[in-house]
Parts: structure tokens; C-alpha cells; sequence
């Protein structure tokens, strides 16, 4: 599949600090994360050509919430990605959960314009996310840190695009109240594969909940059990989710390679 060979090749790019020998005009797509920042470019045809990624939190529930701060991590992967590739990056996406109005959807376009990028398009998280996968009928479902995203699409059209106040942010709550362990700690766990085994009982109420209100979500638009449906997002990382969101879900579920690149690439393909 290519998409899936697409969202590899970011991660090999990123991993190694490399960039693909591929001609521009660039596209670049900015990913601001309730956990993270990822700036992601790719050539006119959407092959990725370079990419970097931040740990922080300078955004809560989809809301920028340290301005000045993703600003700067904007510009210092702005920066990494140029020196990578030798060119000098000038415009770029990004991308909002659905819903976000008024001077909450500007802001993020507002962080990259602050760190050197003029702002061409701004797209909702879960569309970007189906951009990358290339699917034109289908349920895409992007678990962020406090909120998750849905888009449906059929035949190449959106259907519709949703979003609900829960993520990443609220398994790491569960952790720190089960272990004792402050929020900084829990998601510091949640990260370490080798204790996703050990800590999937505690969070599989919180998954099963997630998979209950996307099934909620669905519902109320229509009926769309025949769609295949991809899950993306930091959260789906966790050895087991896939199994465990299915089973509440009542159906399999898929989750692409590196769940975490899947939307920044797509924000590129955007841009």
C-alpha cells in the first residue's frame, strides 16, 4: 500500500535526520500536538522529503495554550528541516479538530506565520489524516491528547467530521491515579512498549470508552458499518489498542504504521 510505504518513509527520514533527493516546490504541513509538534514535507505528489519531531505541551484540548513556545518549536524544526534538506521552507499548513472556530482556529495558523511560514491551508486533523492514508471511502478516527476526530468519506467526498473532548491525555490521568505516579510520569510510561502489556488492563476502560463514543458519533449520522475503519494518533501506539478499541467498537479497526506521522503528512499533502 503506498500510503503505508509514504508514512515509513517519513519515519526514515526523521530517524536518520535525512531528506529525500526529491525536485520541489515543497509542501510543508505543521502538526501541533496536544504531546508533540511534527513538521512534515513532502514533494508536489505527496512522497515525503523530510520531517522533525518536538516532545511538548504547548497545546491542551486542541487549544494553543503556550503561543510563544510552539511558536519557537516551530521554528527550531523549521530550522532543523532546512539545514537537512539546503532549501529555504516559506509557506505550510496545518491543521485543527473539527469544530475549532473564531481565534482558536487561528492560532495555530498563527504559531507557524510567527515561525517564518505563511499559512496556506488549514484542515481539520482527521481529514488530513485521510489525505495521507489515500482513502476515499472510509472512517478515519485520529485519537489526539484531549480530543478525538472523526471523518467519513465516501466515494472521495466527506460525509461528515466530528470531534469529542477525549484522547491520549486521559489514559495518562488513569495511570498516574493507578500507580501513584505524577501526569509527567504516567505519560512518560504510557511511551515505554515494554510496560504496555503490563498497563493495558488498567487502560482498557478508557479505550473501551473512546470506542463507545466514536460509535456514538457514528451513529447519530448515519449507518456506516460496512466502512473500514483506520485509527491514527499517538494513543494507537499502545501494543493492544488496535485489539481492544476493535472489541468495544464491535469490528476490526486498523492502525497504520508510526499512527503519530499519519496526520503531519497529511497536513503536508494539504499545503
Amino acid at each position: 500500500m503506498q500510503a503505508y510505504e509514504n508514512i515509513h518513509q517519513l519515519y526514515h527520514l526523521m530517524q536518520t535526520k535525512t531528506a529525500a533527493n526529491l525536485a520541489g516546490p515543497y509542501k510543508v504541513g505543521v502538526d501541533l500536538g496536544t504531546a508533540d509538534v511534527v513538521l512534515a514535507v513532502t514533494d508536489t505528489h505527496g512522497t515525503p522529503v523530510a520531517g522533525s519531531m518536538r516532545w511538548a505541551s504547548v497545546v491542551r484540548d486542541g487549544l494553543v495554550v503556550d503561543f510563544r513556545g510552539a511558536t519557537e518549536i516551530v521554528q527550531d524544526l523549521k530550522a532543523e528541516v532546512e539545514q537537512i534538506m539546503g532549501v529555504k521552507l516559506d509557506r505550510g499548513a496545518t491543521a485543527i479538530p473539527p469544530g475549532t472556530v473564531g481565534r482558536n482556529a487561528l492560532a495555530c495558523s498563527n504559531v507557524i506565520a510567527g515561525a517564518g511560514l505563511e499559512p496556506v491551508r488549514q484542515v481539520d486533523e482527521p481529514v488530513a489524516a485521510a489525505r495521507a492514508l489515500r482513502i476515499d471511502h472510509g472512517i478515519v478516527v485520529d485519537i489526539g491528547g484531549g480530543t478525538t476526530g472523526v471523518a467519513v468519506l465516501k466515494n472521495g467526498e466527506l460525509i461528515f467530521t466530528d470531534d469529542e473532548p477525549t484522547g491520549g491525555t486521559h489514559v495518562s490521568l488513569v495511570l498516574a491515579g493507578a500507580y501513584k505516579i505524577s501526569f509527567e510520569e504516567a505519560e512518560n510510561l504510557k511511551k515505554d512498549s515494554s510496560r504496555h502489556q503490563q498497563i493495558l488492563p488498567v487502560i482498557a476502560p478508557v479505550i473501551e470508552k473512546m470506542a463507545t463514543i466514536v460509535k456514538k458519533m457514528l451513529a447519530a449520522h448515519g449507518d456506516f458499518s460496512e466502512y473500514p475503519v483506520y485509527i491514527v494518533g499517538g494513543t494507537a501506539y499502545l501494543a493492544g489498542f488496535e485489539q481492544e478499541f476493535g472489541k468495544a467498537f464491535g469490528r476490526e479497526v486498523h492502525v497504520p504504521p508510526h499512527p503519530l506521522l499519519v496526520t503531519p503528512l497529511g497536513i503536508a499533502m494539504f499545503s
